[in-house]
């Protein structure tokens, strides 16, 4: 009986080597991304404060842009996966037509959006309150910065259309090796361009975003040049410009499968924008804390967002084959690898947690900040690790609807109203509403479990089109 259990939530030797095979490129670059972004915060904040949380308050805004192209691109990656699992090589090319085509429309409507209201967004998170910042001079760099990161916006779309096909069909070495050159050349960059060494200007935070889009251009030029040089390896890229045109069915399945992803990422993003500027209204030295903490607990988080990514593609492929006692068995034992894996991590963190701040030149009011939010981000890490596997898992069966009420309808109709409540009619300070926030997604777990348990994500959804 015991044996029985353990195999059916612990895989064997083969189970993991596969797991890691997909996991362990998509983990190390997204950790050496982290870490670099935990250099590039400490040398913005060694410049000032104020520069720190301008840079942290576009980002937050940049974020709702990557993650529009990351739901976008991943309707159709849901068919690339699943058309991969079935051997349909032109089934991969149509997909990979039509993210390109969402790219560039998403491209678009992203500087459309930020030139026109850029400065009005970022004035949204500016508020008195505590010791820290300066306003005037955080909304400044903000906008100087924020016009800066404009420029990699396409290069980081077109990287995203070819770097998820990759993934989608199992090749994860070169995205990775991609994203790690051009975390370097980011990292080398900043040096130089923030502090001005070498002879070049001391650009402070505009140097970073300088430094940034170098990058960008450098990681897509990496990825489209090695994809149409090794089409022996990926034949799927061999003639895909031929034609530009995607077959009106399929743009038709992938629209109807894609578009509740896209609503869901842009509605999250905004979402999780939206409850940071709750918090910032509680002030600057909020804004910096979080900024510090969020930083510091992406750099651990690594573990169980890869294994979103590995639940995709292997019960992505697995439902294309028409394995779908395989394809539950593949996401018992990766969610549950996913949460112990996550709670192991956070317990070092949470030891380790004063010492991260003491990295930044900033005031010791956000340095107290910082190491709280870090410690309730981290003992949260295992919730949000199943409820990442549960959203990966209704996807890879098209279930598209239902992770968008999941995801993001569950963010806007429950988490932002409590957070915005919190803040508006109770004098809690904002440690406790922090911790209330974090709290909410025990409750998406158990929605997360039981739309598992009812299987109804277990579909293969190209073996009709």
């Amino acid at each position: 009986m015991r044996n029985s259990v353990l195999s059916t939530y612990i895989g064997d030797r083969s189970f993991y080597r596969r797991l890691m095979s997909i996991a362990m490129p998509v983990m190390l670059q997204n950790g050496i991304t982290n870490f670099v972004s935990l250099l590039d915060n400490i040398m913005v904040g060694a410049v000032g404060t104020e520069q720190m949380t301008g840079v942290s308050i576009v980002g937050q805004l940049l974020f709702v842009f990557y993650l529009c192209i990351f739901g976008g691109l991943s309707g159709a990656g849901i068919f690339t996966s699943q058309y991969y699992g079935r051997s349909d090589l032109e089934g991969v090319r149509s997909t990979f037509r039509f993210k390109l085509w969402l790219g560039l429309i998403l491209f678009a409507a992203g500087i459309g959006v930020f030139l026109l209201w850029g400065d009005n967004l970022i004035a949204l998170f500016l508020h008195d309150g505590g010791e820290t910042g300066n306003i005037a001079a955080t909304a400044e760099y903000g906008r100087n910065y924020l016009r800066m990161m404009l420029f990699g916006l396409l290069p980081f779309a077109v990287q995203q259309v070819y770097s998820t096909t990759l993934r989608e069909t199992g090749e994860t070495l070169l995205p990775m090796k991609a994203g790690i050159i051009a975390i370097f050349v980011n990292l080398i960059f900043n040096y130089i361009l923030i502090f001005g060494h070498f002879g070049a200007p001391a650009l402070g935070c505009v140097g970073a975003a300088l430094a940034t889009v170098l990058s960008r251009y450098v990681e897509c030029l990496i990825v489209v040049i090695w994809s149409h040089r090794h089409t022996d390896r990926v034949p799927f890229f061999y003639g895909i410009y031929r034609r530009l045109s995607v077959p009106l069915n399929l743009a038709r399945q992938i629209t109807f499968k894609g578009l509740p992803l896209l609503i869901n990422e842009a509605l999250w993003s905004s979402g999780m924008a939206a409850v940071t500027q709750c918090y910032s209204t509680f002030g600057l030295a909020v804004v910096a804390g979080l900024n510090i903490a969020t930083t510091v607990s992406n750099l651990f988080s690594v573990i169980w967002m890869a294994m979103g990514t590995a639940v995709s593609i292997i019960v992505g492929q697995q439902l294309g084959a028409n394995a779908f006692e395989e394809a539950k068995a593949s996401v018992r034992k990766i969610m549950l690898f996913s949460v112990a894996s996550s709670a192991a991590v956070a317990v070092v963190v949470i030891l380790l947690a004063p010492l991260f701040p003491e990295l930044y030149n900033t005031t010791e009011e956000v340095k107290r900040l910082a190491v709280g939010f870090l410690c309730i981000s981290m003992a949260a890490s295992p919730v949000h690790a199943f409820a990442n596997a549960a959203y990966f898992t209704l996807r890879s069966g098209g279930k598209t609807w239902i992770t968008f009420a999941f995801d993001s309808l569950y963010l806007w109709i429950l988490r932002i109203p409590v957070v915005r409540a919190l803040i508006t009619f109770t004098p809690l300070p904002i440690m406790a509403v922090f911790v209330v926030s974090n709290l909410i997604d025990v409750f998406k777990c158990i929605l997360g479990y039981i739309l598992l348990k009812r299987g109804t994500w277990v579909h293969n959804i190209v073996e009709s089109i």
